[in-house]
């Protein structure tokens, strides 16, 4: 059983994995609006689908940052709601997967490896 959480990286002291495409933390409103940061876990996403999916036909911009993405937005099928709808993926109603930070973390890119400078993957 040791040898298989290990493999999983459940073992207590196991380094976190760090990918190409990383996390992106968003915390423009979600703090002000008494919710916690969102982790957007962008690799994994990533591995599913290619980058014009969401960059060009749901509309984020390639940069961190430049996205104005509101919960109205989503629950209204804009950005993140066109797939999280409740038939494709989860619903906005289960909050905790996507606001799952811990207070203050400030927005941006974590982990990964960045290209093209601060900000930019």
């Amino acid at each position: 059983m040791l040898s298989c959480l290990s493999g999983l990286g459940l073992v207590s002291g196991a380094l976190p994995a760090r990918a190409e495409y990383a996390d992106v933390i968003l915390n423009r409103h979600a703090e002000a609006e008494g919710m916690p940061p969102v982790i957007f876990p962008h690799w994994f996403h990533r591995m599913r689908f290619r980058c014009k999916v969401c960059h060009n036909e749901l509309g984020f911009k390639m940069r961190a940052g430049a996205n104005e993405v509101t919960m109205a937005d989503i629950i209204e099928g804009r950005f993140c709601g066109m797939c999280h709808n409740g038939e494709i993926a989860w619903s906005a109603e289960n909050c905790d997967i996507c606001h799952s930070g811990k207070a203050g973390l400030a927005p941006g890119i974590v982990g990964g490896h960045q290209t093209g400078g601060p900000g930019r993957w």
